[in-house]
């Protein structure tokens, strides 16, 4: 079996976290999802799991931050192109999310920034296969080569 991410974050509203995550395009797997957690779908490896505060809290000793206050972790999820950044980012908006700031073009990686009705922070982004391949100083510097 391959390896799986699990996302776990708390959430004021379970029910508004739900709505949400589903539009975003995002499935909600019922067999993990009761009135304590939502199980939401990423990918076929990736999983966000929505907890209670009151149930989060029983997975640590630590006190749980408030991500509309607090920046501890930030989800960085790829697209295919650009535009699927684009696309990601309206939907978020349309959904209830904020939009921390503007998106950043960098010329090898476009991405931009949403925040969930709790204000966790993801990042959808793109990167030029090339740049991937090469890292991006050397994508950057073979494009400045070539005067693109």
């Amino acid at each position: 079996m391959a390896t799986q991410l699990f996302i776990n974050l708390p959430t004021k509203d379970l029910d508004v976290s739900k709505a949400f995550f589903s539009g975003l395009g995002w499935r909600i797997e019922p067999n993990f999802t009761d009135e304590k957690a939502a199980c939401i779908v990423i990918d076929a490896s990736i999983f966000l799991m929505v907890l209670t505060h009151d149930f989060f809290a029983t997975f640590t000793d630590k006190p749980i931050a408030d991500p509309a206050q607090v920046q501890q972790v930030q989800t960085a999820l790829s697209c295919e192109t650009r535009e699927d950044v684009d696309a990601m980012l309206e939907k978020a908006l349309a959904s209830g999310g904020k939009e921390p700031r503007p998106a950043q073009d960098m010329g090898f990686m476009y991405s931009g920034d949403f925040e969930d009705p709790d204000g966790n922070w993801f990042s959808i982004l793109w990167m030029d296969p090339k740049a991937a391949e090469q890292g991006p100083a050397a994508f950057m510097a073979e494009q400045q080569e070539n005067g693109a």
